[in-house]
C-alpha cells in the first residue's frame, strides 16, 4: 500500500478548527474531498508535513501554532484607502470581504476593519493568520 510522500497525488478530506472547537473550513461540509500534489503549494510545508507517510484510510489530527498554519499577521498588508475608491460599489462596512486587484493583477481579498470618515481599513493578511488551529485530515486515496 502507497504512502503519501513528495509529488504524490492525494484525496483527502480535512477540518481545520479554531481554538473554541468551531470550524473555519472543512471538504465535508461542502461533501466533496480536496484533491492535491505534494509540494504544488497548496498547502504550506507545515500542513503538508502531517500528511507525509500517511496511507489511504488513515486519519490524523495535529494542532498547529499560527506561525506554522497561516503565519502572522503582517502589519505591511494593512492598507488606508480613500473612501471614494469605494463609490458604486457594494455597501462598505467592517466585516466585509471584497476582491481587489493586487500588483500582480490577480485578485486578492481583503478584510475591511474600519472606517473613519473618508478612510477605509483593508487587511490583507489571511482571516486565519495569528491564529491556532487543529488540522483534521482523513487520507481517501493516494494516487
Amino acid at each position: 500500500m502507497s504512502v503519501i510522500t513528495r509529488d504524490s497525488a492525494v484525496t483527502m478530506h480535512f477540518a481545520i478548527k479554531l481554538e473554541d472547537g468551531s470550524v473555519a473550513d472543512s471538504t465535508y461540509q461542502m461533501g466533496k474531498p480536496a484533491k492535491l500534489v505534494i509540494g504544488d503549494g497548496s498547502l504550506s510545508e507545515s500542513f503538508e508535513a502531517c500528511l507525509l507517510g500517511l496511507k489511504a484510510g488513515d486519519k490524523n489530527s495535529v494542532e498547529l501554532k499560527a506561525i506554522d498554519a497561516f503565519g502572522l499577521p503582517n502589519p505591511d498588508n494593512i492598507h488606508h484607502m480613500d473612501r471614494a475608491k469605494f463609490v458604486g460599489e457594494a455597501q462598505v462596512e467592517v466585516g466585509t470581504i471584497m476582491a481587489f486587484n493586487g500588483p500582480d493583477g490577480m485578485e486578492i481579498p481583503g478584510i475591511i476593519t474600519e472606517i473613519a470618515g473618508d478612510s477605509v481599513t483593508v487587511d490583507f493578511n489571511h482571516p486565519l493568520a495569528g491564529r491556532d488551529v487543529t488540522f483534521d485530515v482523513e487520507i481517501v486515496s493516494i494516487d
